[in-house]
């Protein structure tokens, strides 16, 4: 398989597996690519060699989720062993908060407890390759691992962005709308600062599965 960033053979991988395809050889080749290019931290990258100190995490949120539907799918446990591996690199930091000290003349090291990135807390659909608090939640609750009290930091704040109406909006956009003239989406997939329906199922979704599900909202 021609080298390519983690998230693109994770998602590709996931949506195959999802679609019977699991045990077509090319799939195959995917799934023992990226459990080849796994780096120590559990994680993975655009890069095959791990050079740095921690991996990507948008690059390890999709590559998971497709190697748990790849395993599910085959009952290869080596599989579902990495991608427990990085569901535990997730949940080590909460899910969106930094372990990092804060030194001087560390780039982009937040103090221990920060949210790593402000922008991982804006519920955006799709997400594509990009990790964020619902997705990186509903991916753990694939796996089993919403429950984990880990989660629960993450799982506040997801509760804390519902709307009086029970809903969720989108509170951003990865996507360019149908016509416009850069990667256009085939779909309009609604308004930023609107209520979101897939944002919405999501969030449900990781509630329920968590055990804070309440239909008196719903």
């Amino acid at each position: 398989m021609a080298h390519l960033c983690a998230s693109v053979g994770g998602n590709a991988l996931a949506v195959c597996s999802r679609l019977g395809l699991a045990d077509d050889p090319r799939t195959s080749v995917v799934a023992e690519t990226l459990m080849k290019t796994q780096w120590p931290d559990g994680g993975w990258n655009c890069h095959l060699k791990a050079t740095g100190r921690r991996s990507s995490f948008h690059e390890s949120l999709s590559t998971s989720w497709g190697l748990y539907e790849y395993a599910k799918a085959t009952g290869d446990p080596r599989a579902e062993q990495a991608a427990l591996r990085a569901a535990e690199l997730f949940l080590q930091h909460r899910v969106v908060y930094s372990l990092g000290s804060g030194k001087p003349g560390r780039r982009h090291r937040r103090p221990a407890g920060e949210v790593i990135n402000p922008e991982w807390l804006e519920l955006r659909y799709p997400s594509y390759w990009r990790y964020d608090l619902l997705q990186a939640l509903l991916i753990l609750s694939r796996m089993g691992k919403i429950t984990d009290p880990r989660a629960s930091d993450a799982l506040d704040e997801l509760e804390r962005r519902r709307r009086p109406d029970g809903r969720w909006a989108a509170e951003g956009r990865w996507w360019n709308p149908p016509g416009s003239k850069v990667s256009p989406e085939a779909v309009d997939w609604g308004e930023t600062g609107q209520a979101n329906e897939m944002i919405t199922l999501n969030a449900l979704r990781v509630l329920k599965a968590a055990g804070r599900f309440d239909p008196r909202r719903s």
